[in-house]
């Protein structure tokens, strides 16, 4: 199991940044303490929405911790809206949130995926895979240039994407000293930026069924397709990809030192222990079936269940555990001991997705997003109205890990506008659509960054940091480019 930045091994920052996060913390609860009856008049909280998210984002990079990071983030944000309520609110909102649908659909398909992994590795269906693969790859352009194209031909979910193409590609990777934060670089990005440009993917159904609730004129998915030559965000970042696999795109930043670390031959960062996930390079090697055909069967049904995911891994697991079976390659203990090592390994990261909701949840009170939204509207001329949508809506999918939820709320005031002043439509849905996926690509405690992170073997933090560089280059180039084509 990827070790989780919340987990009880000492990191390599020190004592010192810990100390800095905790006096923070102190300070904003100070703030907050006394802000909710001497700053904010009645339940409008205005500027002051954005001070968890801001507690989260600077504890996040100065601790390098992330599930700390969002409660700090949530207990403020308590503190604002009733600090004599902040156990019985908090509680009530944990609680929500545990017992809301989709997270508890998320946890089953993580679950499950790290259970399908962790089979396919302990059969060494992975090293089958893996061997394959070194036979035809030959320099480290090669395998980063094929982990994209598996990211562009595995289009069907991201969390399918994330998960599978990250535990396949590893070993190769290795091969060449690659660092797994490169890896988890070009496997988050031909996640979300790649599903939304194809309309079968889970995204496209989902707002395609948005545009459909909002009456938008015309057929949701229609109008869906229609607006993919304006995700320009997603068109971006994915082109940014194979620049920096042929090495026409500089190291930057945190990339440069950890691709210098993995160059002296340690790929994985410091405090990483793959566990569960982890390939043993002495395991027999059965027939490349035994991992084509699980994986083949998890695309296919997650299609055949009109994209569910969670039924199509489902499905391949129970291939996969015929194929043990018939095969005798494990015990009856060791398939279901194997199976919950898998799913334990996915705690981690599924404790920051909770934590990540709850900070949502918390915001959601604090009406963070019906602030920004009114702030920038005075901007939003028919010319500028793609520019200020993606940049707004992106910096709030950034803030609350909200990719799709937030984008329930804010069609219905976005659309509406558009058309009152005449604007782009499907430019403008272009630029709401990007900013989930910018969102999704960015957010230090979102699914797709905590989840390639995890299948890559490194910590989303690390992760988070060092692609970082690379999104904002996309984010600005898209920008520049919502400006351009507005004003046409």
């Amino acid at each position: 199991m990827s070790h989780s930045p919340s987990g009880s091994k000492a990191h390599p920052i020190g004592v010192g940044s810990a100390t800095k996060g905790g006096l923070i913390v102190l300070v904003v609860v100070l703030i907050a303490s006394l802000s909710n009856g001497a700053l904010i008049d009645g339940d409008d909280y205005g500027l002051y929405s954005l001070l968890p998210t801001a507690v989260v984002l600077g504890m996040a990079i100065l601790t390098r911790r992330t599930i700390e990071s969002l409660l700090a983030g949530t207990l403020v944000g308590l503190l604002m809206i009733d600090p004599t309520s902040v156990v019985t609110q908090g509680s009530d909102i944990l609680l929500g949130v545990l017992g809301n649908d989709t997270v508890t659909w998320i946890i089953l398909v993580c679950g499950l995926f790290g259970s399908l992994i962790a089979l396919l590795v302990k059969t060494g269906g992975v090293l089958s895979f893996g061997d394959t693969m070194t036979k035809r790859i030959h320099t480290k352009q090669q395998s980063l240039l094929t982990t994209w194209l598996l990211g562009l031909i595995i289009f069907v979910d991201d969390y399918l994407n994330a998960l599978t193409i990250s535990a396949s590609m590893k070993k190769i990777t290795d091969r060449f000293n690659i660092s797994r934060e490169k890896l988890a670089y070009i496997v988050d990005s031909t996640a979300a930026p790649v599903c939304i440009l194809v309309p079968f993917s889970t995204w496209a159904v989902f707002f395609g069924g948005l545009l459909e609730e909002n009456d938008v004129t015309g057929n949701g998915m229609s109008l869906y397709i229609e607006a993919i030559p304006y995700m320009f965000y997603a068109w971006v970042a994915a082109a940014i990809v194979p620049l920096v696999a042929l090495g026409w795109m500089p190291d930057i930043g945190p990339m440069r030192t950890a691709e210098a670390r993995a160059a002296g031959g340690q790929s994985m960062p410091a405090g990483v222990d793959d566990g569960a996930l982890e390939v043993d390079e002495e395991q027999p090697r059965p027939h490349l079936l035994n991992f084509l055909l699980p994986i083949a069967t998890l695309i296919f049904f997650t299609w055949y269940f009109e994209i569910d995911i969670l039924r199509g891994v489902i499905v391949a697991l129970a291939v996969t555990l015929v194929l043990i079976g018939a095969q005798r390659l494990l015990s009856f203990h060791d398939t279901f001991d194997t199976a919950l090592d898998g799913f334990k390994a996915m705690i981690m990261p599924l404790g920051t997705l909770v934590a990540g909701f709850t900070l949502k949840e918390v915001n959601d009170l604090l009406g963070l997003t019906d602030f920004v939204i009114a702030t920038v509207q005075p901007l939003m001329t028919a010319g500028m109205l793609p520019a200020v949508v993606f940049v707004t809506m992106a910096f709030l999918a950034f803030a609350t890990a909200s990719f799709w939820g937030l984008f329930a709320v804010a069609m219905p005031i976005v659309l509406p506008l558009a058309v009152s002043i005449d604007a782009n439509m499907p430019l403008v849905i272009g630029a709401l659509i990007s900013a989930s996926a910018f969102g999704s690509h960015a957010c230090f405690y979102g699914d797709s960054t905590v989840l390639s992170a995890q299948g890559s073997g490194c910590t989303p933090m690390a992760h988070a940091l060092t692609q970082l560089p690379y999104v904002l280059i996309a984010a600005a180039i898209a920008t520049v480019v919502f400006l351009t084509v507005g004003h046409l």
